[in-house]
């Protein structure tokens, strides 16, 4: 079905409260570990996003049969794994689906994998990936495009990874969870996402030690039981309505978050001239009446400024009079948002993953979103001028924010998306 583009009216303020979804990057290798149990699971805080559906399929096509038992709780029962192959019509749709290759080489001793796919913005290799099974004794080779890896008996021994990789460490601890062999994992990330994993697995009866520290040790286990986990608040999105409060200089509380995953996004803020109040599942953010202040920001990874807000904060950047730097090299080509925000009066130059980002007053113009966090720029651009915005390339949006025009509307936005027309049957 061809979805509708957002429309946006902006000018208005922003108020009350939104409830900030369960965290899809957390949710996604959560399901995937799902596959390491003969026994069901069940997971509470599952967002219904797009990308969610995409890793559903996925899970079904390996052996997990799924049922939605509420508005965002789902049981996942895998009894056998009935196919090793992860075919590229279904991987090629999300980066974050080649994770499935250690759980499946865990589970069944040997996996294939097409090449991930996803967003629009520039290749992201898994080297670190095949680096990691392979010094921790799996067997790996490389055929037109699909990742084919086996192993004789448990993984076991110490791999330092060259770089923080989020997927490169959540897919060596699938591989790992299983077995009798000991893991070490030098260099791992502290993702918020890798913790709530590690979590979710020893919660299950896997050994892991060291979540949230550089230093992971696996001890593998003969299988793991069944239960009940429920998946972390998803701090993008609630960076994402953090600055959508202050590009249109509102009061906005937002409950179910962490504000501990958020002091990044927050301090930047602070920065800025943003109020934002703590307390222990949710915050308050108020621009009202604010002359807020260019700043500068490098990403990083967590727990340093998130790559996936930096769209979002460009857009917000483009509004505050005054020179602000934003410098990407997380992601260098992560710039897809650029382009459109300048059809909408930003005065933004780009060298390498370098914005310099003049501020000023924008304007509506019809913007297409590339990918999700450009989308997410986008509408908060939108937000701020006094015209209509239409933003197409909605299924983007789809995959990182639930209801999106509904819960915009919620907090006093201007925003819907028509339905689509339907050709008349008797035509």
């Amino acid at each position: 079905m061809h979805l509708t583009p957002l429309h946006l009216r902006g000018g208005r303020t922003l108020s009350g409260d939104v409830a900030i979804q369960p965290s899809k990057n957390a949710a996604l290798p959560i399901i995937v570990a799902s596959l390491l149990s003969s026994e069901p699971v069940t997971l509470h805080g599952v967002a219904r996003l797009s990308d969610v559906y995409t890793i559903l399929d996925l899970a079904h096509h390996v052996g997990a049969r799924h049922a939605w038992v509420g508005p965002h709780s789902l049981t996942l029962h895998t009894p056998e794994i009935v196919s090793t192959v992860a075919p590229y019509s279904l991987v090629s749709k999300m980066r974050a689906s080649f994770i499935i290759l250690g759980a499946i080489l865990a589970r069944a001793g040997e996996a294939t994998v097409s090449m991930p796919g996803g967003c629009a913005w520039g290749p992201r290799p898994v080297d670190q990936h095949v680096k990691a099974l392979r010094a921790l004794g799996a067997e790996i080779s490389e055929d037109g495009g699909n990742f084919s890896a086996a192993r004789r008996g448990s993984l076991g021994g110490t791999f330092l990874f060259e770089l923080l990789t989020v997927g490169g460490t959540h897919n060596a601890i699938l591989a790992s969870v299983l077995g009798d062999g000991v893991v070490t994992l030098e260099n791992a990330s502290i993702d918020t996402d890798v913790v709530d994993l590690i979590n979710f697995l020893n919660s299950l009866g896997a050994q892991i030690e060291g979540a949230g520290t550089n230093t992971l040790t696996i001890r593998g286990v003969p299988a793991l039981r069944g239960g009940e986990y429920k998946i972390i608040p998803d701090r993008i999105e609630a960076g994402t309505f953090m600055i959508a409060a202050a590009a249109t200089r509102s009061r906005l509380t937002l409950t179910n978050v962490r504000p501990d995953h958020l002091r990044a996004v927050s301090a930047k803020l602070g920065e800025m001239g943003v109020d934002i109040l703590e307390s222990q599942d949710r915050l308050i953010v108020d621009a009202r009446d604010r002359e807020l202040r260019p700043v500068n920001i490098t990403t990083q990874s967590f727990p340093g400024f998130p790559t996936d807000v930096q769209p979002q904060m460009s857009a917000l950047l483009a509004t505050v009079p005054g020179t602000s730097v934003v410098q990407d090299p997380v992601y260098p080509d992560r710039l897809t948002h650029v382009a459109e925000l300048q059809r909408m009066g930003a005065n933004i130059t780009v060298s390498g993953y370098t914005q310099v980002i003049q501020g000023g007053e924008l304007h509506a113009a019809p913007v297409k979103a590339a990918d999700l966090r450009a989308g997410a720029a986008l509408f908060i651009a939108a937000l701020t001028t006094e015209g209509e915005t239409v933003i197409d390339g909605v299924q983007y949006l789809n995959r990182g924010y639930e209801r999106l025009a509904e819960r915009l509307r919620s907090i006093g936005a201007n925003a819907w998306q028509p339905q689509p027309v339907l050709a008349n049957a008797m035509d």
